[in-house]
């Protein structure tokens, strides 16, 4: 079924359900979880929330970039680049016409994707405060 959100954006729900469900029983997001770092997916009414935990690194070491569909998270110590870590996810969707935003707390980053907002609609690095 496909909703319009508030600011007339159309998502295709039952597409977005299918993709959920296909992320989280993909092999490949287990192995990364465990060779890279663990990310979670999340949906509210107003936004989905990508969930990465990087406990072993400092909001200067993280950077996020959005393309089109797919939303890249990597992390780098600068004194330690064998530690590079990295996790790209593809949407259903293109997430570069969506308001993104980020926080870092307790090791924990949070992503949120807006559904209601509008972005700029380029390809774009997000801050991470």
């Amino acid at each position: 079924m496909k909703k319009k959100s508030p600011q007339n954006q159309t998502f295709d729900f039952a597409l977005v359900e299918k993709w959920l469900e296909s992320y989280f029983l993909d092999p490949l997001t287990s192995y990364y979880d465990q060779t890279q770092f663990q990310i979670d997916l999340f949906e509210t009414d107003q936004e989905w929330i990508v969930e990465a935990n990087l406990s072993d690194f400092k909001t200067s070491d993280i950077r996020i970039y959005i393309e089109y569909k797919k939303l890249t998270v990597s992390a780098r110590p600068p004194s330690r680049t064998h530690l590079k870590r990295s996790r790209s996810i593809e949407f259903p969707f293109n997430i570069t016409e969506q308001d993104i935003s980020a926080a870092f707390s307790n090791g924990i980053l949070e992503i949120f994707i807006s559904k209601t907002k509008k972005g700029s609609g380029k390809n774009r690095y997000i801050t991470v405060p």
